[in-house]
C-alpha cells in the first residue's frame, strides 16, 4: 500500500523545489552484491532530506541490456532486478513522500532498446502493419539526410541495418536504441499508458528524455517539429484531466529561443533545463567575465507564468557543449579538458569538482549563481561533497560512481567484494574516499556538506529566487555580475565576483534609491542606496546576497503575516510538517525579536530552527510547545519556549482586542476559513492544561523527547482541586520569563529563556520548602522539566504558592 502524499495541492510546487539528482544503483547497496538498489535508497532518504532537497529525481531503473546506463529500456513497466522490485520502489515512494520529498523519474519517449519486446514483435511483423509501425523503417539510407548525428564519436550513420527484418532502422542515439515511430497512433496511446502507469503510483513528476526528436519530416534536421509539440500539448491535456499537481520536464538541449518553445503557452512542458546556461557559467568564472552569463541571459526569452526553467551545474551526462560556438567549445576544451580522454561526444566527462580544479572557492560561487538565477537548481549526487571523478572507466562512467559515505570498505556503499562493485569507488589521493565522505564532512562545521546546508536554507527563505524576475544591473567592471532578483515585495541584489582577484565594483541601480541593504547570511546592514553608484569591494571568488528594503520600512514588525501553508484544524492536532516547519521558522525568526521576553535583542539572529514539538490538548484545543534554538552571529546559540496555539479567528476575538502582541501570524484554514497563531500562554485552555498536567502528573511527549510535569509533596495541601481556579491570567509586570496567576491561589512561571539542567530557582525554593518555608517565601508545589536524548533535565516552568504584595522587586529596585 503506497503512503498517500501528504502535499498541500499546488499546482506549481516545481518552482520553490530544490532536485537530487541520483542513480538507484550508485547511491546505497543493501544486500552486498555491489549494486545500489531501492531498499538501499529508501535507508539514504533521511540524508537527501537533510541536505534540503525537496525532490529526488531518478534516472532509468527499468529492465534494459544497460548498454546506455539504462535509457536503452526493455520494459517500461517493471523495476530493474539489480534494483529490487515494484514492490521496493511503492516503499520508496511512500517513504519519500512521508517525509515531504516528491519523486521525478525518467520517461524515455524517443527510443528503446532492441531487445524491448515490442522491437523484436516489430522485426518479425510485416511490413506496414501496426506492429511494425512502431519504429521507424527504411530500405535506404538516403531518408532525413538533413538530420545530424549526435554521437558522432561512437555513430556513423542515423541507420541500421536488421537482418531479420531485412530493412533499416533509424536511431538518433546509439544503433542499439531504435526509435519509436510516433506517427503510428497507436504507439502514441501506448505511450500514454506508460505514463499513466507511474503516476497512478504517485510518482509526481517525469522527465521527458530526448523529447526533440519524436518526429522525423524529410528536409528538415528532424528536432523540434510542429508534430513534436502537438503531441506533447496531448500528453499535458491528457496528464491534467487524470491527475492533479504533476509535473513535465522536458530534456531539449536547444537555444533558450527553441528550448523555451517546449513549454508552449503554458500547455506543454512545465520545465525545460536550460543547456546553454550551463556551459557559459564555467565560460565565465575560467574567462574572469560576466559577459557569457549576462549575454545567454539577455537573448532567455520570457516563459509563461506557471512554467520554469530547471538549472544544473554537473549531471550524469558529459558537460554538453552543443550549444555553444565553435570557438567557444574549442575555448572550453583548452581550460577544461587538457586530456583529450577527458573529451566525449561533444563534451567534457568530469564532475563538478575536478571540472574546477577542486578550487573550493570557484565551487561555491557557481552553486551560489545556479541558486540565484531565475529557475529550479537540480544538484547531481555526491557534488555537495565535491567527489572526484575517473573518466578511464570509459563512457560516461567516470562520472557515475558509488556514493562515498564512510572511510570503510567500498566508501561505506557496499559491503560486497570491492572487485564485485558495479564501478570502482575513487581512490584519486585527492578525491580518495577515505578522506571525502559524508562521515567526515558531517563532523566538520566547516565542510562543502554542511555549506552546501546552510546555503540550500537560505535560499528556501527566499522567494524571490524560486519565484521572482531578473533585472540586470550595469557595473563598471566587466570581472563581477550583479542582477536583481525580484518577486513581490521582496528585492534581492546578487553581486558575485568572477575573479581569483579581489574587485572594486560600482553598480548602477537608482531604481532602489533610498532602500536599505541587509545581507542575507548575518543580517549586517550595509550603507544606504542612492542615485549615484553604489560601491562595494568583493574578495576573490566571493559574493552578496543583499536583499533590499526601503528605508521607513526597515523598523516595521513582521506581525500578522500569512503563513503561504494552509493548516487544517485536523493538520494541527499532528506533529508539525517539514513545509509548515520551514514558513513557521522564519515568522518566529521576527516575532520572537518583537517580545519582552527575548533577552538577546542587541543580537542578529541568524537561524531559527524548531528542536522540539510537542502536541498538547487541554479541553477542546490543542497547542504545540516548541523549543526553539536561535543561533547568532556571535556568541552562543540560545534555547527558547514558546507554546503556539491556533484557534479560528471568529474565535479569537478578545485575543485580538486585548493581547494584540500575542498574534504571531495569520494562517490559512481551509477554502473560507482563516485562522490566527497566537503565543499559547495567552489562552486560558493551555494555562489550565498546563496547571492540570502539573497536578496529574502528566507526561507530554514530543518528538525528540517529553516534558515531564512533577507536583511536589505540598502541592495537595495548597491546591486540592483545580476545578476550584475560577481566573488565570497572563501578569503584564516587565520580566524576561511568562508568569501567570490561577485565582491569587498559585502562580506558574514559564521560562522563555532555558538553560541547561535544573534552574537554581527550582532548587532553592525546593529546598526552602522542604527544610522549613522561610516567611515570605512562596512555597514550591511543581515544576515542568524537559528530557532530551541523553540530556540532563531542563526546568521548563515553575508552579508556586502565591504570596500578596503590591510591586515587584524590579519597580521597588529602579
Amino acid at each position: 500500500m503506497i503512503q498517500k502524499a501528504n502535499f498541500k495541492e499546488n499546482s506549481t510546487w516545481y518552482k520553490d523545489a530544490i532536485i537530487y539528482e541520483v542513480h538507484v544503483k550508485t547511491f546505497f547497496d543493501s544486500n552486498q552484491d555491489g549494486i545500489g538498489d531501492f531498499k538501499g535508497l529508501t535507508s539514504k532518504l533521511e540524508y537527501i532530506r537533510s541536505l534540503g532537497a525537496t525532490v529526488v529525481w531518478l534516472l532509468p531503473f527499468y529492465p534494459s541490456p544497460l548498454k546506455d546506463d539504462g535509457y536503452d529500456i526493455s520494459d517500461y513497466f517493471n523495476i530493474h532486478p539489480d534494483y529490487g522490485t515494484l514492490r521496493d520502489f511503492k516503499e520508496f515512494l511512500s517513504q519519500a513522500h512521508r517525509q515531504g520529498m516528491r519523486v521525478i523519474t525518467e520517461l524515455v519517449l524517443n527510443h528503446t532498446s532492441r531487445e524491448h519486446m515490442w522491437f523484436q514483435r516489430a522485426i518479425r511483423a510485416e511490413k506496414g502493419s501496426v506492429l511494425r509501425d512502431f519504429y521507424v523503417w527504411s530500405d535506404t539510407t538516403d531518408k532525413y539526410k538533413d538530420a545530424r548525428i549526435i554521437f558522432k564519436d561512437f555513430e556513423t550513420s542515423n541507420w541500421a541495418w536488421d537482418p531479420v527484418a531485412q530493412a533499416y532502422y533509424w536511431h538518433r542515439f546509439y544503433s542499439h536504441q531504435p526509435d519509436l515511430n510516433f506517427d503510428n497512433s497507436y504507439l502514441q496511446k501506448t505511450m500514454l499508458r506508460v505514463v499513466d502507469f507511474w503516476l497512478k503510483l504517485g510518482v509526481d513528476g517525469v522527465r521527458l528524455d530526448a523529447v526533440p526528436y519524436l518526429f522525423e519530416r524529410e528536409g528538415t534536421n528532424c528536432e523540434n517539429l510542429p508534430e513534436t509539440h502537438a503531441f506533447l500539448k496531448k500528453l499535458r491535456a491528457h496528464v491534467e484531466s487524470k491527475f492533479k499537481d504533476k509535473m513535465l520536464l522536458a530534456e531539449a538541449n536547444q537555444w533558450p529561443e527553441d528550448a523555451a518553445v517546449y513549454f508552449g503557452s503554458g500547455d506543454e512542458c512545465h520545465m525545460a533545463f536550460h543547456f546553454p546556461l550551463m556551459p557559459r557559467m564555467f565560460m565565465a568564472i575560467q574567462m574572469e567575465d560576466s559577459f557569457p552569463i549576462a549575454d545567454i541571459l539577455r537573448v532567455t526569452p520570457s516563459i509563461p507564468e506557471s512554467c520554469q526553467w530547471a538549472l544544473f551545474l554537473r549531471n550524469h551526462d558529459e558537460l554538453t557543449l552543443e550549444m555553444v560556438t565553435d570557438e567557444e567549445r574549442d575555448y572550453m576544451y583548452r581550460a577544461f579538458a587538457q586530456d583529450p580522454k577527458a573529451k566525449i561526444n561533444l563534451g567534457i566527462r568530469r564532475r563538478l569538482a575536478p571540472l574546477l580544479g577542486n578550487n573550493r572557492r570557484k565551487i561555491e560561487l557557481l552553486n551560489i549563481l545556479l541558486f540565484s538565477l531565475p529557475g529550479t537548481p537540480v544538484l547531481y549526487y555526491g557534488d555537495e561533497l565535491g567527489m572526484g571523478d575517473n573518466y578511464y572507466l570509459g563512457d560516461r562512467n567516470g562520472v557515475r560512481t558509488p556514493m562515498q559515505w564512510s572511510p570503510d570498505r567500498n566508501a561505506g556503499f557496499s559491503k560486497a567484494n570491492p572487485q564485485q562493485l558495479y564501478l570502482p569507488v575513487i581512490v584519486e589521493p585527492e578525491y580518495h574516499y577515505e578522506g571525502l565522505n559524508v562521515e567526515n564532512q558531517e563532523r566538520n562545521l566547516s565542510s562543502s556538506l554542511w555549506w552546501m546546508r546552510r546555503v540550500i536554507a537560505m535560499r528556501k527563505k527566499c522567494n524571490a529566487f524560486s519565484h521572482g524576475g531578473i533585472d540586470l544591473l550595469s557595473c563598471n567592471n566587466p570581472k563581477v555580475l550583479s542582477f536583481a532578483r525580484h518577486y513581490q515585495e521582496e528585492i534581492i541584489i546578487v553581486v558575485a565576483n568572477l575573479s581569483r582577484f579581489a574587485q572594486a565594483a560600482s553598480i548602477e541601480m537608482p531604481q532602489y534609491d533610498g532602500y536599505l541593504p541587509f545581507e542575507v547570511f548575518s543580517e549586517n546592514t550595509f550603507p544606504l542606496i542612492n542615485k549615484n553608484p553604489y560601491v562595494l569591494t568583493l574578495g576573490p571568488h566571493s559574493h552578496y546576497w543583499l536583499k533590499i528594503k526601503k528605508g521607513e520600512n526597515i523598523q516595521s514588525v513582521l506581525l500578522g503575516q500569512e503563513i503561504s501553508l494552509e493548516c487544517s484544524q485536523d493538520e494541527w492536532k499532528l506533529a508539525i510538517g517539514d513545509q509548515f516547519k520551514h514558513a513557521l521558522e522564519s515568522i518566529l525568526s521576527d516575532y520572537i525579536k518583537t517580545c519582552r521576553w527575548f533577552g538577546s535583542k542587541s543580537r542578529i539572529i541568524r537561524n531559527c530552527k524548531i528542536i522540539e514539538d510537542a502536541v498538547y490538548s487541554s479541553g477542546l484545543a490543542w497547542f504545540h510547545i516548541l523549543l526553539l534554538e536561535l543561533s547568532y552571529n556571535d556568541g552562543t546559540p540560545e534555547t527558547y519556549c514558546v507554546p503556539l496555539g491556533l484557534r479560528l479567528k471568529s474565535e479569537a476575538v478578545e485575543l485580538l482586542e486585548k493581547n494584540p502582541k500575542a498574534v504571531i501570524a495569520t494562517v490559512r484554514m481551509g477554502t473560507e476559513q482563516e485562522g490566527i497563531l497566537f503565543d499559547g500562554m495567552y489562552d486560558e485552555e493551555l494555562r489550565y492544561g498546563l496547571l492540570a498536567g502539573i497536578t496529574q502528573r502528566k507526561r507530554i511527549k514530543g518528538s525528540k523527547g517529553f516534558f515531564s510535569c512533577v507536583p511536589t509533596k505540598i502541592l495537595k495541601d495548597n491546591l486540592s482541586d483545580v476545578e476550584e481556579i475560577k481566573t488565570s491570567q497572563v501578569m503584564q509586570a516587565e520580566q524576561s520569563n511568562t508568569s501567570v496567576v490561577f485565582s491569587r491561589k498559585s502562580i506558574l512561571k514559564l521560562y522563555r529563556r532555558l538553560d541547561q539542567g535544573i534552574n537554581p530557582e527550582e532548587e532553592i525554593l525546593n529546598a526552602l520548602t522542604h527544610f522549613g518555608q522561610a516567611e515570605g517565601v512562596p512555597p514550591l508545589l511543581g515544576a515542568i522539566e524537559y528530557y532530551g536524548q541523553g540530556t540532563e533535565p531542563v526546568t521548563v516552568a515553575m508552579l508556586q504558592g502565591f504570596i500578596e504584595n503590591t510591586s515587584d522587586a524590579w519597580i521597588y529596585a529602579l
